[in-house]
């Protein structure tokens, strides 16, 4: 991963983040994509924080899209490794977010979703 190519995928996950559509966020991952949040811990207790499959990371998004509606993402830093791309951006609510991607080729296989605060969902903005 050269950091040009992990601009170029920053630019579109940002975008599409921002449009809220989200197959195109989802066309970024793999279908056996496994992702880590603590947020998706609170907004789909049953995962435990662990969701497998594009199918759990859309509906865990899709819930949290729900209760989001001014969602928004301000891409702040783009770091690149040799198959790992960390995403460091401001969310609507001012918190500070890295996202941790791993890739095996142009779509992520793994994912976790990183805070500065033991409570991530509020400082994602989910409320329950």
């Amino acid at each position: 991963m050269d950091q040009n190519t992990g601009a170029r995928f920053a630019t579109s996950w940002v975008k599409a983040w921002n449009a809220h559509d989200l197959d195109a966020v989802l066309a970024h991952f793999a279908d056996d994509v496994v992702f880590t949040s603590p947020v998706a811990a609170q907004v789909v207790p049953e995962s435990g924080g662990v969701l497998r499959g594009k199918g759990s990371l859309r509906a865990y998004w899709s819930a949290a899209l729900a209760r989001i509606p001014d969602l928004r993402f301000e891409v702040v830093g783009v770091y690149t490794g040799v198959d790992t791309l960390v995403l460091n951006y401001r969310n609507h609510a001012g918190g500070l977010v890295c996202e941790v991607l791993r890739f095996a080729g142009d779509l992520a296989v793994e994912g976790a979703g990183t805070y500065l605060s033991d409570d991530a969902a509020g400082a994602s903005g989910v409320r329950d």
